[in-house]
């Protein structure tokens, strides 16, 4: 069954090439995409919707996620607006409730979730395990993570659970923890800030993880500078994510790890890209991380929701994007860059083949997964221009038609 698009005003591909195309047509053959290029020259398919003039990007690519949860944090929300800092230790409120849901409530709130989220655009995302914080409950995370989500992160090494000692949690989570997840998950994360894990913790975590075969993430800078960026870099972790507080050797040294890549080909030595997470910045009411010197300095940048709880329940990457280009001077294609290509990059799934069965995601280029975002909107500009305005017209997640509220 092959689908023609045409009619498209601006396809912004978010290729190598960063192509902008206009009156153009895209065919979806399956989950892929078999053709795209100038409408006129479309070639004929099983069936044809018109885009009406509207703008089509990518789908979304969230690579920082953390839905799988119970509970509320409602009156955790009110006191930090009324002035109240965030710590880490509002996690254990979580924690609570979620270890006292059942497993069909908690697949299916996070599969509500999702389904948010895909209503909106997003197309390809990640959750992570979090909120269990003992064997039992992280691999039960772990594992409805796994139904729920296109990639799935282990971060036992969340928060210490109250009562027990950090040294004796941190060798749980490098052990019976770990053993008990590692069939469900790809990735591995760390908390790696001030109240949560200290840097010879987070060593010792990611250490044990890539012993695992896992791939590594790191929770870093959040809430001042210290060691999550610069052990990030030294692990070779694939992202280290809110990097709020930079110094100008952290900034240097996520620069130095793309120093092999070829930005415009897309290929060489992968570094580790830098996600930045704007709604939880403006939760928290943190400084926005720095993205406009972060891309200056040459360093990958992703856009991701965070999800969560307690500092950004949202699934809104439009809001993600708008924020990029309003308040972290991001030029609209940067912001949808990251929001695409950058989230896939952070994941490792930038690139793919029909060999593996992997394909591309978070592009649009022929063999690549057809997740596409097609805004109500003849243009990728608005979301920055209309900022609040819900834009989503239509969303295809591997080839199929999606629902959107």
């Amino acid at each position: 069954m092959s689908t023609l698009i045409t009619n498209i005003a601006e396809l912004m591909t978010q290729d190598a090439e960063h192509r902008v195309l206009r009156d153009a047509a895209v065919v979806i053959e399956g989950e892929r995409i078999s053709w795209l290029g100038p409408a006129a020259d479309a070639p004929a398919a099983d069936e044809a919707v018109d885009a009406g003039g509207r703008a089509l990007l990518p789908g979304w690519v969230d690579s920082h996620t953390h839905l799988i949860f119970a509970g509320d944090r409602t009156a955790e929300f009110e006191a930090r607006m009324a002035g109240q800092s965030y710590s880490a230790g509002g996690i254990a409120v979580t924690t609570g409730a979620t270890r006292s849901t059942s497993d069909f409530d908690l697949t299916r709130l996070a599969m509500g979730r999702v389904a948010e989220a895909v209503s909106q655009g997003t197309t390809y995302l990640e959750t992570k395990t979090g909120y269990g914080l003992d064997v039992e409950n992280e691999a039960r995370s772990a594992r409805i993570a796994s139904t729920v989500a296109d990639e799935v992160t282990y971060l036992g090494a969340h928060l210490v659970p109250a009562g027990m000692d950090a040294e004796e949690y941190t060798e749980l989570v490098c052990g019976p923890m770990l053993t008990a997840v590692r069939p469900y998950v790809r990735w591995a994360d760390v908390f790696c800030e001030q109240g949560a894990f200290n840097e010879d913790q987070s060593r010792r975590v990611l250490q044990a993880c890539k012993a695992a075969g896992l791939g590594l993430r790191v929770h870093g800078n959040q809430l001042g500078e210290g060691p999550g960026v610069r052990l990030a870099v030294e692990v070779g972790a694939a992202s280290v994510d809110h990097v709020n507080y930079l110094s100008a050797a952290d900034v240097d040294a996520l620069a130095a790890s793309w120093s092999g890549w070829d930005a415009a080909g897309g290929n060489g030595t992968r570094g580790t890209v830098a996600t930045c997470l704007p709604a939880c910045d403006l939760s928290t009411r943190q400084p926005l991380a720095p993205g406009r010197e972060l891309l200056d300095a040459g360093v990958q940048l992703a856009l991701a929701s965070n999800c969560n709880p307690g500092t950004s329940y949202t699934s809104s990457m439009a809001f993600c994007v708008t924020t990029a280009v309003l308040q972290m001077r991001l030029s609209v294609h940067e912001a949808v860059r990251a929001a695409t290509y950058g989230g896939a990059l952070a994941l490792g799934r930038e690139s793919g083949n029909d060999v593996d069965g992997e394909r591309a995601v978070g592009s649009i280029a022929v063999g690549h997964r057809a997740d596409l975002h097609l805004l109500n909107a003849p243009s990728a500009t608005h979301l920055a221009y209309r900022p609040g305005i819900p834009l989503t017209h239509a969303v295809w997640r591997a080839g199929l038609a999606q629902p959107v509220r």
